[in-house]
């Protein structure tokens, strides 16, 4: 490779980096944002599912309501997928989708069809390339995600479950452990009777102390009326719970994605440099034995 080539290369090399690490500062910054919202949320949302809980525990029989019947049998599984709208995020978005269709190749196995939801337009292309028709598509908002957008999302994924087009929801998501980790996290929302929410020890400070509270607690009106009101609250909120956590992981790993990646080109451009001056160095050789032996041819 000749010389110009070569600083041609690293010229392009050093551009791509410079575009590497403006994308890191500013997934660094959007993810420090990102953080907070979750920081923010995460209160109110325990809050909401620890209500739940607690009231469909007294409740004991759930009220005849269609959003908390239990469907007879599970014949149809509505499963949503939260992606991002953009690559470049490293596995951030295949993990989810291969966690999508293996959740998805399990419940075939059991004899269930699959309603498919995907957030994101990287999950809605993927579905769609692997011949996955899909029901529900949520995109444009994945970088900063508003209440508003998990209300449509649950209204349309509640609608289905009334109307008995799925039997059972669930959802799949990236939740955020720091910006080098994300876990790939499964729920299942409806029916509230198998709800993630009802099996999770997410409030175990203060298992010790549930005998006590419930016996402390007084609902008005009714827990099947509270209960009523709560339902829609809990899907919403936890879908929102869950697209805050996946903008974060989307921001992290990006971040490190490109982190790695200006890494990287900073190796290729170390590597290009030596081989430039080692040409150099070869062609600087030649020229002294070319003088050397013309001087010599003169004598």
């Amino acid at each position: 490779m000749a010389q110009k080539e070569v600083k041609n290369r690293i010229a392009s090399v050093k551009n791509i980096q410079k575009i590497t690490r403006a994308m890191e500062m500013v997934a660094a910054a959007r993810l420090r944002r990102a953080e907070q919202r979750i920081e923010a949320l995460r209160p109110y949302a325990s809050a909401i599912r620890r209500m739940t809980r607690q009231a469909a525990e007294a409740a004991g029989n759930v009220p005849n309501l269609p959003i908390l019947n239990e469907h007879e049998s599970v014949d149809k599984v509505g499963l949503l997928l939260v992606t991002g709208d953009r690559g470049l995020a490293g596995a951030f978005n295949s993990q989810i989708v291969r966690a999508g269709v293996r959740a998805g190749t399990e419940h075939e196995r059991e004899g269930h069809s699959m309603v498919w939801y995907a957030s994101g337009r990287r999950g809605v292309s993927s579905l769609n390339f692997r011949g996955r028709e899909v029901a529900g598509s949520y995109t444009g908002f994945t970088d900063r995600p508003a209440y508003g957008d998990a209300r449509d999302i649950a209204q349309d994924l509640m609608a289905a479950y009334v109307d008995g087009e799925v039997d059972q929801v669930e959802i799949i998501y990236n939740g955020y452990i720091s910006p080098l980790t994300q876990e790939v996290t499964r729920e299942t929302l409806l029916p509230l009777q198998h709800a993630t929410i009802l099996e999770s020890e997410e409030d175990e400070d203060d298992a010790e102390e549930k005998p006590s509270q419930q016996a402390l607690v007084e609902y008005e009106p009714d827990p099947e009326d509270i209960l009523k009101r709560l339902i829609p609250a809990y899907v919403e909120i936890s879908i929102f719970r869950a697209l805050l956590e996946s903008t974060a992981s989307e921001h992290g790993a990006r971040m490190t994605a490109m982190r790695n990646a200006s890494e990287n080109a900073g190796d290729i451009i170390k590597d290009l440099t030596l081989q430039m001056n080692r040409e150099r160095q070869a062609e600087i050789t030649q020229e002294i034995l070319e003088v050397v032996s013309g001087a010599e041819g003169l004598t």
